[in-house]
């Protein structure tokens, strides 16, 4: 899919002093190792389908503590269906309503917020970064450092510090890109985000499909 030039996050919803947590990660994902595993499965074919070209997609945004992280919190939009012109306006970057739900209800209720203003907030924090140019689009498979593509992003992200960005991998296939903000969608160190980092020094990068 085509990287949107990055913007300056504004009017982000404002996380009210009682949320419990004390940070974000936006977790991007490696859409064709994900469909690598689990392309045949019926709920994955809105992400994973014949010509859908996905690069990195957005797999949550996870309200973090220090050490540790809240889930599945008290919320009166818990238990909420995700309205469909919601899916709908972030089919470009979370193509997969299903995971929608799950992102929200695990995740998205922690974030002191309503459901609407988290998925604002997830458009918001995508559109805060910037994919390096050669992670936007990739013809043929290939290895790769994954420490090589941390620096990718922080080159492309001024600001991001070396310890606010981790990137998995998973069956020697790249998987994602964790990258910590604030709750003002501003880069911030996270340690143990940071840690959990893809400890092999070349793993694989499936095309685009």
């Amino acid at each position: 899919m085509p990287q949107r030039p990055p913007v300056n996050p504004q009017n982000v919803p404002v996380a009210p002093s009682t949320a419990n947590f004390d940070f974000y990660v936006l977790a991007l994902s490696w859409s064709p190792s994900y469909c690598a595993d689990n392309g045949n499965r019926s709920d994955a074919r809105q992400q994973c389908g014949v010509g859908r070209n996905y690069g990195f997609v957005v797999h949550g945004l996870w309200p973090q503590y220090d050490r540790g992280f809240p889930e599945s919190c008290r919320h009166d939009q818990a238990n909420d269906q995700v309205p469909r012109d919601l899916v709908s306006s972030l089919s470009d970057i979370m193509p997969a309503a299903g995971l929608m739900r799950y992102q929200w209800r695990k995740h998205g209720t922690c974030a002191g917020i309503s459901q609407r203003d988290y998925f604002t907030t997830m458009r918001n924090a995508y559109q805060a970064v910037t994919i390096p140019p050669a992670l936007r689009a990739v013809s043929t498979p290939r290895s790769v450092d994954p420490q090589l593509v941390e620096k990718a992003f922080i080159a492309a992200n001024p600001g991001l510090p070396a310890d606010a960005i981790a990137v998995t991998c998973n069956r020697r296939r790249l998987q994602e890109v964790r990258i910590c903000m604030d709750k003002n969608l501003k880069f911030r160190s996270c340690g143990e985000v940071d840690r959990n980092s893809c400890r092999s020094r070349s793993v694989n990068l499936l095309p685009n499909r």
